[in-house]
C-alpha cells in the first residue's frame, strides 16, 4: 500500500517528494532493471502520470463533452497524505497536477485538478480528481479521448492490462480471483481483484494505474498493492481474509480494488454524491 520512500526517479517529471503508495521504486531501481513482464507495447491513450503514482483520465458512462474531466488513482495517492481507516476526504480543492499520454506513449500535456471529488482507502484505495480542462477541451487541445469507468463487476478471467503512467509500461495478466477482505496494517479492502501470475507482479511506482479489460478497454478497477516479503498484514504485505476468517499471506500477490461502486453514488447531475441513498462508497 503505502511507502514513505524518497525517490531519486524523476522521470520527466519536475521534482519527486516523499512518495506514497504501494511498492514505490527501491534504491537503484531504473528502466535498465524493470523486468521483462513490465512492457512497453501499450496503448497509452488516456494514462496519466503523477509524481509519485499513476493514473488514469477517466468518463463516466452519462458524461457529456463539457463536463469537467476525471481523474482516477489510489487514496494512498492522496497529496494531503493518507485517509486514516475509516475516513474519506470529500470536495476537498486541489491543484494537483497529472502528465497525460496520447496512444504512442508521448506526453501531450498537463492537465490540472481543482478538486478532490473523493478519496478514501477503506472498502477500495482511490481517489478522483476534478479538473479544470472539460472533455472536449482536452480532446481539441490533445487529440486524446478517456477511458469509460466501468459500471459493472469484472469477472473471473477477465483478461487485463495494468498500464503505469509513471513507469511508463505495462503488465499483461487476468484476473485471478477475488478476495472477501485485504488487509494491510489497519486497511480493509473488500472484493479485492487478485491477479493472475505470472504477468502482473506489479512494481513500485504503478500505485494507481488503471486495471484496463484487456477487450473493450474500459477501467475495471485500480492497482494499489502487493506482497513483498510474505509476511502478513502488515503494510506492504498484505493478507487475505475468507468469509470464514482465515488468514493467508503468500509473497508476490499482487492486487487492485473495486471502482464500479461510484455508480451508486451519483445524483442525477450524474456527480458523485454520497448522500445518495444506496451509495457504497464509505462515507
Amino acid at each position: 500500500m503505502s511507502k514513505m520512500f524518497f525517490s531519486a526517479v524523476v522521470l520527466g517529471f519536475l521534482s519527486v517528494s516523499v512518495s506514497y503508495g504501494l511498492p514505490l521504486p527501491k534504491s537503484g531501481m531504473s528502466l535498465q532493471s524493470l523486468p521483462d513482464s513490465f512492457g512497453e507495447n501499450f496503448d497509452f491513450e488516456g494514462i496519466v502520470g503523477l509524481s509519485n503514482c499513476s493514473g488514469a483520465l477517466i468518463r463516466l458512462e452519462n458524461s457529456k463533452e463539457g463536463d469537467p474531466a476525471l481523474v482516477l488513482t489510489n487514496g494512498h495517492c492522496l497529496e494531503f497524505g493518507f485517509p486514516e481507516p475509516g475516513e474519506f476526504v470529500y470536495g476537498k480543492p486541489s491543484t494537483r497536477s497529472f502528465q497525460l499520454f496520447d496512444s504512442n506513449k508521448k506526453v501531450v500535456g498537463r492537465l490540472k485538478a481543482t478538486q478532490v471529488v473523493y478519496s478514501t482507502m477503506t472498502k477500495t484505495d482511490m481517489t478522483i480528481y476534478k479538473l479544470r480542462e472539460t472533455y472536449a477541451e482536452i480532446k481539441s487541445q490533445y487529440n486524446v479521448n478517456p477511458l469509460l469507468l466501468s459500471s459493472l463487476h469484472p469477472d473471473v478471467a477477465d483478461p487485463i492490462e495494468v498500464i503505469s503512467g509513471y513507469w511508463r509500461r505495462g503488465y499483461n495478466c487476468s484476473i485471478e480471483t477475488f478476495v472477501s477482505q485485504l488487509k494491510e496494517a489497519g486497511w480493509v479492502s473488500e472484493d479485492s481483484v487478485r491477479y493472475s501470475r505470472p504477468g502482473c507482479e506489479v512494481i513500485g511506482g504503478t500505485s494507481g494505474s488503471p486495471i484496463i479489460h484487456a477487450v473493450n478497454r474500459s477501467v475495471i478497477g485500480v492497482n494499489n498493492t502487493g506482497n513483498e516479503d510474505g509476511q502478513e498484514c502488515s503494510m506492504n504485505n498484505p493478507c487475505e481474509i475468507d468469509k470464514d476468517g482465515n488468514i493467508s499471506a503468500q509473497k508476490g500477490y499482487s492486487y487492485g480494488q473495486q471502482t464500479y461502486w461510484v455508480y451508486t453514488c451519483l445524483n442525477q447531475y450524474n456527480e458523485l454524491d454520497i448522500n445518495v441513498a444506496g451509495c457504497l462508497l464509505p462515507h
